[in-house]
């Protein structure tokens, strides 16, 4: 966390009333902020910051020469309030309930404008982070040129509000709460075929299985670097995404991005399902031309945009292939 900067938002009131004090934190990586195309990349629910180095979760995708060269462009990550990561916005968690997704949209938007930045090139994010990506792009239409969200969704369907409502239920009740939600989420983020293939079966010891094994190893290593409060604050924000509350309909608030859309869906997602975005697509590609869709073929589910790095690298390539004397205005990018 060497080189990770703390913005005050004071009196940040949300949807249910609550007032707060905010410490947004956040790390930037590659070319220094004014001098290159920003990328955001929003993290997942047990996520951070820290985005590539030594404890990075998308070194496969993002740095020296890779798919989103950090040689290219500034890439920005927040820190979702309450996540545990600075134990700076602790306090948030114990009213997790008053918090949505689209409250972390605006307090993402308010730290934009604290760094001055009216412009990304792009904005990515997987599973939460993807819809997060999608409620900021709805709170500010004209901020994002490529909204790229994976693995995710613009609402949470009842299915996940179901799973998330369990996930609250285990994390409020159980004697060993973290592990045991782990455990259930883990279930959820992959597919019986990828169990199968993984374990097949096949035993520690005499009395456990290694598919116990491993939830259990899961369940544990989550328990050592994470703690309760913030995954009920990410699980609140995960149920709530929805980015036509209160605005009209999917098309009302969709056709008003300006973004180029590129989905990314996973073909075996029992979290997210495939289904719910190729009716988005054809949706949107009804009233939108610069819409595109890629799918992911994995056995792996859901944790298949953590996995498959090969073809989701052959999706994004061409959106970060892009010179910099193209992009317009050319002083909001380059220096």
């Amino acid at each position: 966390m060497s080189n990770l900067k703390h913005i005050t938002i004071s009196d940040y009131k949300t949807k249910t009333g609550r007032t707060n004090d905010i410490s947004l934190s956040y790390q930037t990586f590659g070319v220094a902020l004014g001098e290159a195309p920003i990328i955001l990349v929003i993290h997942a629910l047990t996520g951070n910051s820290t985005i590539i180095g030594e404890h990075g979760w998308w070194n496969d995708l993002i740095g020296d020469n890779k798919c989103i060269d950090t040689n290219d462009y500034t890439i920005l990550a927040f820190n979702i309030p309450g996540n545990g990561f600075d134990n700076n916005s602790d306090h948030l968690i114990k009213n997790y309930k008053d918090f949505s997704a689209r409250d972390i949209a605006k307090i993402f938007s308010l730290g934009l404008t604290e760094l001055k930045i009216d412009a990304l090139y792009a904005a990515i994010g997987g599973s939460v982070g993807g819809g997060l990506a999608w409620e900021l792009a709805a709170l500010r239409p004209n901020l994002i040129e490529h909204l790229i969200p994976i693995a995710t969704d613009w609402k949470s369907t009842d299915w996940l509000i179901a799973n998330c409502h369990i996930q609250d239920s285990i994390l409020n009740h159980s004697k060993n709460a973290l592990a045991d939600a782990r455990m259930h989420a883990m279930t959820l983020y992959r597919t019986p075929e990828s169990l199968t293939q993984k374990f097949g079966r096949t035993k520690k010891d005499t009395t456990l299985f290694n598919i116990e094994s491993w939830l259990n190893y899961h369940g544990e290593t989550l328990t050592n670097r994470f703690n309760i409060s913030a995954y009920k604050m990410m699980n609140q924000v995960l149920r709530t995404i929805d980015i036509t509350a209160d605005r009209g309909d999917f098309l009302e608030v969709a056709t008003k991005i300006s973004s180029s859309i590129h989905l990314v869906t996973i073909n075996s997602d029992l979290f997210f399902k495939p289904e719910e975005n190729w009716n988005t697509y054809v949706e949107l590609k009804s009233v939108k031309d610069n819409v595109t869709i890629y799918e992911i073929k994995s056995i792996h589910g859901h944790d298949a945009f953590l996995i498959e790095f090969d073809q989701l690298a052959r999706f994004l390539k061409p959106i970060f292939k892009v010179n910099c004397d193209a992009f317009v205005p050319i002083s909001k990018y380059c220096a």
